[in-house]
């Protein structure tokens, strides 16, 4: 079973992405803040990030910096869900290493369209 972390300062917004994926087959955890977040993927790697911008002690861009310099922070596909959606923020994210990204308010259609154009097969349901 594909990992999923969810990273959002927002406890409804983690939970209402967790449920989706679940749905769609995904093991998830989740974190409230970046630096939480690089803990729990210096425990475990997860296959995918979902991962907010603005959180309090580290932000989204921070987190995905520090994360594409750890030794395995290559490996999971990294999709920032944010209500930033100028052209200068979305080119920060995908220069830092964001795979692609996602506006909020979003839904379970959103999720697996955005994850099947990254290349991550989706579950049967």
């Amino acid at each position: 079973m594909k990992t999923c972390l969810v990273v959002d300062d927002s406890r409804v917004i983690r939970k209402i992405a967790c449920r989706i994926l679940q749905d769609l087959s995904y093991e998830t955890e989740e974190a409230e803040n970046g630096i939480m977040a690089l803990e729990s993927c210096r425990r475990r790697m997860p296959d995918v990030i979902l991962l907010d911008w603005q959180m309090p002690q580290m932000t989204g861009i921070e987190f995905l910096r520090a994360l594409r310099s750890e030794a395995s922070g290559h490996h999971p596909v990294v999709v920032f869900c944010t209500t930033e959606n100028d052209v200068v923020h979305i080119t920060e994210a995908l220069g830092a290493g964001a795979d692609e990204y996602i506006m909020k308010p979003f839904d379970r259609e959103i999720i697996e369209a955005k994850f099947a154009e990254v290349g991550l097969v989706m579950a049967q349901r």
